[in-house]
């Protein structure tokens, strides 16, 4: 890169990073200003701006915050007091921004509960929550009645759109109690004593390996990503911002909302994603902007070409997860002038923006502002999940081009503030002691990353997914990435399992398949793509792939069916034959177990 081109890219980045910085310097943890009032400030500069409309209304920046505040006294009449919890289940509609900040405007805490979760997975949610009032909507309160006997506690649920026939001792309607509260605001002394220390809501982790864990986000680290996307993506009240993603994840609910409300912009939110509808709603709102995950953007990309998608108004799209091989296609497919990408994770204190547009990188450190920025990559053992550690006990930095586990130092400050999950044990996992000097404390966001010689750093993989066999690492997105590439595969999952007798795992990938599989086809477009040790040494083909509501594979019970015919089924492949795959027989699957077969 030329100098003269190094210097727009210096200046880009400055500007975007100061734009962000400017707008989070405000936030202290010891200040009372809280969530609401950045809220209450909004609404009093554009009070008759339309604030957010979903599939059946639009309301103004007041009439929101006249909701909220009815939702707050309601709130309030039910005993509630500072410091509670309710939990809150609900589709993306108007009302599920109204209720939690009203709540908040009564210091009262709400857990957002995942609409997909059903069963034993939503009974610990609601338990770990500690919340006694639950509120819900027509799509979701019979999940919490079928959940009810698991919880650890009783519970009173409110329903929107209840009929009063469907009422009894431990659920009511919602909507008359709601409207007939007080349209003014809480008197702001009722929240007297609380700082941003303090919880404003509970988001709960996807699960991807087990029971998810309720993050604590206080009302600090709630502002600051809803101010910092704000200032990071310039928006302003003319912009309509689309967001299909669910409001009850952070990128969703904190990063695409906070990007609107708090610069007067209009927020077009819809139930969920839909990839046939979304370019002509996308067109249909006006959308100027939409808040993305990767995931959503590659089933974009995969879709066929349809007339709406060049003639929206997006100049500017912002989110994270976006994977190298799809960000090309999906910028100049859809005539994109403009992606933010970013990384960070709901409970830590690390945090990347992409404000070059560098496709492929989550972000970038400069050498002249790697101290201010709360990032280190180091090397790590992905066997034992730990940090190398050098003759004098302390961590060892990963090295420009080198793969290590990103980690961000524990501090008294915005920055550097780690506030954990409800389940203090599994916060105390999360924390790395002993790292760069002894008593040092830093966070461990699990995700492996490397970073180039000029600053960019690009995700490889989660801690617990990569896997070591022959001797060697594997990355699961990365494989995946090629996978997905092979002609007839239409979804890749890939994870490693434990083989008797074998060191390491080895490489499963569980494919969804258009039409009829080709072992050879497959094998020869893998051959030459990935070397020997990455390839998967086991298929299975499955109908679907079950994912959360943010996308991301389930993987825990592949893991645990492994290469078990019996909870597999017919459809599994070992590597190996003419073909380069064969269908796995008994006597093939007994020698494996008893050392006699190679892999």
């Amino acid at each position: 890169m030329g100098l003269v081109a190094n210097i727009r890219r210096d200046v880009r980045f400055a500007r975007g990073l100061f734009r962000l910085l400017k707008r989070i310097k405000p936030i202290e943890l010891d200040s009372d200003v809280l969530l609401c009032d950045d809220f209450e400030e909004a609404v009093d500069k554009f009070a008759d701006n339309i604030a957010v409309e979903d599939e059946r209304r639009s309301l103004t920046y007041r009439d929101l915050d006249a909701m909220a505040n009815r939702f707050a006294h309601w709130a309030k009449s039910r005993g509630l007091r500072r410091s509670d919890t309710i939990a809150l289940m609900m589709t993306n509609r108007v009302e599920y921004l109204a209720a939690w900040i009203g709540f908040s405007k009564v210091g009262v805490a709400t857990a957002l509960i995942n609409t997909n979760l059903t069963g034993q997975g939503l009974a610990h949610c609601l338990t770990i929550s500690n919340a006694f009032q639950v509120v819900a909507d027509e799509d979701c309160w019979r999940q919490i009645e079928d959940a009810r006997p698991l919880v650890g506690h009783n519970l009173m649920l409110w329903v929107l759109g209840l009929d009063d026939e469907d009422e009894n001792s431990e659920r009511r309607g919602l909507d008359k109690p709601v409207r007939g509260g007080s349209s003014v605001r809480p008197a702001r002394s009722g929240r007297e004593g609380l700082t941003n220390r303090d919880t404003a809501l509970y988001i709960y982790t996807s699960g991807t390996t087990g029971l998810p864990k309720a993050a604590r986000i206080p009302h600090s680290r709630a502002r600051t990503y809803m101010r910092a996307f704000a200032g990071a993506t310039r928006s302003t009240p003319k912009d309509r911002i689309f967001n299909v993603l669910p409001l009850y994840h952070s990128t969703g609910g904190l990063v695409g909302v906070g990007a609107a409300l708090l610069n007067g912009a209009r927020l077009v939110i819809r139930k969920k994603f839909s990839a046939s509808s979304f370019w002509p709603d996308v067109v249909a709102s006006g959308a100027t902007m939409f808040v993305y995950i990767g995931e959503l953007c590659r089933y974009l990309v995969n879709c066929p070409p349809q007339a709406y998608e060049k003639k929206h108004k997006l100049r500017f799209a912002f989110g994270n997860g976006m994977r190298g091989d799809v960000w090309p296609e999906f910028q100049s497919r859809f005539n994109i002038p403009e992606v933010l990408e970013f990384y960070g994770s709901t409970e830590g204190n690390v945090s990347l923006f992409n404000f070059d547009g560098k496709q492929g990188a989550i972000g970038r450190v400069p050498s002249y502002l790697k101290k201010q920025i709360n990032i280190r990559l180091v090397q790590c053992d992905v066997e034992t999940e730990q940090p190398v550690r050098g003759p004098d006990g302390l961590c060892r930095l990963a090295r420009a081009g080198e793969i290590g586990e990103a980690i961000g130092e524990i501090g008294n400050d915005i920055r550097h503030d780690f506030s954990g999950y409800a389940d203090k044990a599994a916060s105390q996992k999360k924390i790395l002691t002993d790292v760069f000097k002894k008593g040092d404390r830093w966070f461990r966001t699990g995700d492996l990353m490397r970073q180039d010689a000029e600053g960019y750093f690009y995700f490889v993989d989660r801690m617990g997914d990569t896997f070591r066999w022959k001797g060697e690492n594997v990355s699961t997105s990365e494989v995946e990435q090629v996978l997905m590439d092979a002609p007839g595969v239409a979804e890749a999952i890939v994870y490693g399992i434990p083989v008797p007798g074998q060191e390491g795992k080895a490489g499963m990938a569980a494919l969804v398949i258009e039409g009829k599989f080709d072992p050879k086809t497959f094998a020869d477009h893998i051959n030459g793509k990935l070397p020997a040790y990455a390839q998967p040494v086991f298929l299975r083909m499955i109908e679907a792939a079950e994912t959360t509501g943010t996308f991301k594979y389930r993987k825990s019970d592949l893991v645990a069916d492994g290469f078990d015919p019996e909870r597999v089924g017919a459809s599994l492949y070992v590597r190996g034959g003419k073909s380069g795959y064969q269908k796995l027989t008994a006597a093939a699957r007994t020698a494996i177990l008893n050392g006699e077969g190679r892999l």
